[in-house]
């Protein structure tokens, strides 16, 4: 099946894009042993879409977002570029090229010894030399943006969990990425904590900000979405509009897969 990019539908006021490709995946495989956990990946991903990928567990999702900013290597022979740039395998220019590849992960991975404040600011200092006072004065901001500018001097383990993957969010945001990765960035959370970084990041969508999203979210993926990649076996199954998806899947895995999830 070709792996083309969908046109733009009308999900958020800055869908459109410029059709600049900002991510790009050539022949991307990667094993864990024996096993094949990506089984060649095509993708382009065009500056300010909402890219969000959908399959069952094991299916490579998570795999595959990791591959982008480099936290998981691939196969030889294949290429990953961010911005027309090829990724390094490691070194300085790996690093300063991750830094264009914001994160968001399942688990919050704030640094627990540190104070709100202090994991947004971190990165700008130490990674990118702006000054602490600058650094302190954009990170506010983004708290504020994010809506837990009060919580700014508290340590993680003082905050729900909604606020601390809200906080995550900024501490990526803190080093104006081009494009923003989630993998999963609800699955820890309470059901009641879910609605507010959703939000957050139906917002980041809204402003045109390029993301890739792995969710089991499904009224994310309708709403904020403007493409959906649904994977199974390491592999892309589908590559459409999310109203395509939702309701004309055409792959009988995708069918199986909408079935079983949109009638609990």
């Amino acid at each position: 099946m070709t792996q083309s990019t969908p046109a733009p539908t009308d999900r958020t006021e800055t869908d459109a894009t410029d059709g600049r490709a900002l991510v790009e995946l050539e022949n991307v495989n990667k094993h864990f042993g024996s096993f094949q956990a990506l089984k060649d990946i095509n993708l382009t991903i065009p500056v300010g879409q909402v890219a969000i990928v959908l399959g069952p567990s094991g299916s490579g999702k998570s795999t595959l977002c990791r591959t982008i900013n480099r936290l998981e290597t691939i196969d030889d022979g294949g290429t990953i570029r961010i911005d027309g740039k090829p990724l390094p395998a490691e070194g300085k220019g790996l690093a300063t090229l991750r830094a264009d590849v914001g994160m968001v992960f399942q688990s919050f991975n704030l640094f627990a010894h540190k104070s709100v404040l202090e994991n947004v600011t971190l990165g700008p200092i130490k990674v990118k030399g702006v000054k602490k006072s600058h650094a302190e004065d954009e990170a506010m901001t983004l708290l504020e943006r994010v809506g837990v500018a009060e919580q700014a001097k508290k340590m993680p383990a003082q905050l729900s969990g909604g606020q601390q993957q809200r906080v995550a969010i900024a501490r990526a945001l803190a080093m104006k990425p081009k494009v923003m990765l989630f993998d999963e960035p609800t699955s820890a959370l309470d059901p009641e904590m879910v609605q507010e970084v959703l939000d957050v990041m139906a917002q980041l969508a809204h402003e045109g900000m390029t993301m890739v999203v792995v969710t089991h979210e499904m009224g994310f993926a309708r709403r904020a979405g403007n493409r959906v990649i649904f994977m199974d076996g390491g592999a892309v199954l589908e590559d459409t509009d999310p109203e395509t998806f939702f309701n004309h899947p055409e792959h009988p895995r995708a069918k199986d897969f909408l079935g079983k999830i949109l009638t609990h």
